[in-house]
């Protein structure tokens, strides 16, 4: 139940209301002008988001020490095993392949060059690859695709 004191200062917000809906019907100038400034503020916010949509994604700044483009043969390499493995298994020969030829560690591999193996399914990944390795100063290895020209 409501005190009579909250009765009171419900009473007094609800006057005001009256005064808006009297406004509402009859736009003003002033109302045209928010609406705009409100439209141009949610296209202003939108346009950086599609421009940042269209740029590739760039990869972390690390400082490099050794840069090499490899084309990885795959079909020697694994594609001898079940069917229901090769996309995995060349995942793992892609990564052995760097860590032997960039001797290397610890090597991790992009996202762009896994998708890539895995674009025909778990049953046929690629044949070859054409990959671009970085090695960083601490000795770690990303493997990238490399960019066609």
């Amino acid at each position: 139940m409501m005190s009579s004191e909250e009765k009171e200062k419900e009473n007094t917000t609800a006057a005001p209301a009256a005064e808006e809906v009297t406004q509402a019907e009859n736009p003003s100038e002033a109302e045209h002008a928010t609406a705009e400034a409100v439209v141009e503020e949610e296209t202003k916010e939108s346009v950086p988001a599609a421009a940042e949509a269209e740029k590739e994604p760039e990869e972390e700044e690390i400082e490099v020490v050794e840069e090499k483009i490899y084309t990885i043969p795959i079909s020697r390499l694994g594609y001898a095993t079940d069917r229901g493995h090769r996309s995995p298994k060349a995942v793992k020969d892609v990564r052995t392949y760097i860590a032997r030829h960039m001797r290397a560690d610890e090597v991790s591999i992009s996202n762009e060059v896994n998708e890539a193996i895995w674009e025909r399914g778990i049953n046929k990944p690629l044949r070859k690859i054409t990959v671009r390795a970085v090695k960083d100063k601490e000795g770690k290895v990303i493997v990238y695709p490399a960019k066609s020209s």
